[in-house]
C-alpha cells in the first residue's frame, strides 16, 4: 500500500485507541465523542504530543450520537466524508470501543437491552450501513464469555457477516503487548470479503471467520500469557510509607508498576498532583498491605508487579504502592502505558480524568493491534 489507511474513530474518549493507530502512521481523520470534556482532553493531549488534529475535525455533543448517524443528513454527511477520504486513501477503517458497563461482570450487566449496550448495536449498524473496508470493535470479556451477552454478540456478528464482512476475534490481555496491567478485552476485527479475496486467501464458504492462522495475531505479542503469568511475581508485603523494597529476580521489570512510574517521570508530570483526597483521614489507606488487591475497593498496587485492571470508577479505589494516598492521574496514565508527554487538561474534573483513563484502551495494546492490522493489509500489496 502506498498510504496508510484512513481511520474514522467512534466513542473516541480521549483518544488512547486512536493514538495507537496514529503512532504507526494511520491517518485518524474523523473523531466522534459525545462527551465534550473528553473531546477537550483529546485536543489537549494532541497539543502536548505535537500531533495534528483530525482532518475532518471532532464530532461532539448531540451531533456525535452514534444512534443518529445511521439515518438522514448525519448518515449522508458521514458518507460524503468517507467519499472524500477515498480520494487519497485506498482503505478506510472504523475503530471503536463502545461503552461496556452493560456487559461487565462488575457493571450493570443489562446486556444489549441496556442504554450502553444498545450503543454497541448502533456501532455495528453504522458499519453495515457505511461499509468501511475494515473495522475494530473492542469490549469487555463479559460480552464474549457470559452466556446471556454472547448471544447478543453472536447476533452482532451475524449482522456483520450478512453485510459482507469476514472477521477474526481474540481475547487479548493488555500485558501481552507490554502494558503493566492485567486487562482482558475481546477484540473483533472485520474485513470486507472482497478485500480478503483480492489477497488471494482461500475462504470457507460456510464460515464467517478468516481461515485459522491467516491473521498475524502472534506477531505483536511480546509477552505470551502462558509465560508472563508463570513468573514468580511478589504477592504482598507490609506497607511502609516510602519504604524500600528490592526488585526480585526472574521477573520482567518492564511490566511492573514501578518501572512505568519511573519511565514516565510521574513526579514531574502535569497531572502529578491530580488525585482524590480522602474524606475521613488516611488511616484506612495505611492498613492495606502492598500488593493486596483481593478486594474490589482499596486495592494497593505492588511496585514490583503489574497492576490489576485500570478501573477507577464505581467506588473502586486503587492505592499507591508506597504512598499513603490514592493513585494520581499521572500514575494511571503510566499504567495505561501512555507516552510520557501525554497529559490531561488541568481544568478537567478529577472524576472525568479518572473515568477517561479507566475507559481507554491501553496505548501499547492499541499500537500492537494497529501494527497487526497493517501487517495483514500489506498482504494486499505483496500478493499482487
Amino acid at each position: 500500500m502506498q498510504r496508510f489507511p484512513c481511520i474514522f474513530s467512534f466513542f473516541s474518549g480521549s483518544g488512547f485507541l486512536d493514538l495507537g493507530f496514529e503512532s504507526i502512521g494511520f491517518n485518524v481523520a474523523y473523531v466522534n465523542e459525545i462527551f465534550s470534556p473528553f473531546i477537550q482532553a483529546y485536543r489537549h493531549s494532541r497539543q502536548c504530543l505535537n500531533l495534528p488534529q483530525p482532518e475532518y475535525g471532532h464530532c461532539e455533543g448531540e451531533e456525535a450520537d452514534v444512534t443518529r448517524l445511521v439515518e438522514g443528513k448525519p448518515a449522508l454527511h458521514l458518507r460524503e466524508l468517507m467519499q472524500d477520504a477515498r480520494k487519497n486513501h485506498e482503505i478506510i477503517g472504523f475503530i471503536a470501543g463502545p461503552p461496556c458497563p452493560d456487559f461487565s461482570i462488575g457493571g450493570k450487566n443489562r446486556g444489549g437491552e441496556g442504554d450502553k449496550g444498545k450503543l454497541s448495536a448502533s456501532y455495528i449498524e453504522l458499519i453495515c450501513q457505511q461499509q468501511p473496508d475494515f473495522f475494530v470493535f473492542e469490549n469487555v470479556k463479559g460480552l464474549w464469555r457470559t452466556k446471556k451477552h454472547k448471544a447478543f454478540y453472536d447476533e452482532l456478528k451475524h449482522l456483520l457477516a450478512e453485510a459482507g464482512y469476514l472477521f477474526v476475534e481474540r481475547l487479548i490481555n493488555a500485558i501481552e503487548y507490554g502494558v503493566p496491567q492485567d486487562r482482558d478485552r475481546i477484540i473483533l476485527i472485520g474485513f470486507r470479503k472482497h478485500l480478503v479475496k483480492d489477497m488471494g486467501i482461500s475462504l470457507d464458504k460456510n464460515s464467517q471467520m478468516l481461515p485459522e492462522g491467516v491473521f498475524p495475531w502472534s506477531s505483536q505479542i511480546l509477552y505470551p500469557k502462558s509465560e508472563v503469568f508463570s513468573h514468580p511475581w511478589p504477592e504482598t508485603d507490609a506497607f511502609v510509607c516510602d519504604g524500600f523494597l528490592h526488585c526480585p529476580d526472574c521477573i520482567p521489570q518492564e511490566l511492573t508498576v514501578e518501572f512505568w512510574l519511573k519511565k514516565n517521570d510521574v513526579i514531574n508530570h502535569p497531572n502529578a498532583e491530580h488525585y482524590f483526597q480522602p474524606r475521613a483521614g488516611i488511616k484506612r489507606f495505611a492498613a492495606v498491605d502492598e500488593g493486596d488487591d483481593s478486594k474490589k475497593s482499596y486495592k494497593r498496587l505492588h511496585r514490583w508487579r503489574y497492576s490489576p485492571t485500570a478501573c477507577y470508577g464505581n467506588n473502586e479505589v486503587h492505592l499507591h504502592p508506597y504512598k499513603v494516598r490514592r493513585l494520581s492521574v499521572a500514575e494511571t496514565l503510566a499504567i495505561q502505558s501512555l507516552p510520557k508527554k501525554f497529559a490531561l487538561p488541568e481544568n478537567m474534573t478529577l472524576t472525568n480524568m479518572f473515568k477517561t483513563v479507566g475507559n481507554g484502551v491501553p496505548y501499547l495494546a492499541a499500537r500492537g493491534i494497529a501494527r497487526t492490522i497493517y501487517q495483514f493489509l500489506c498482504r494486499k500489496s505483496i500478493d499482487k
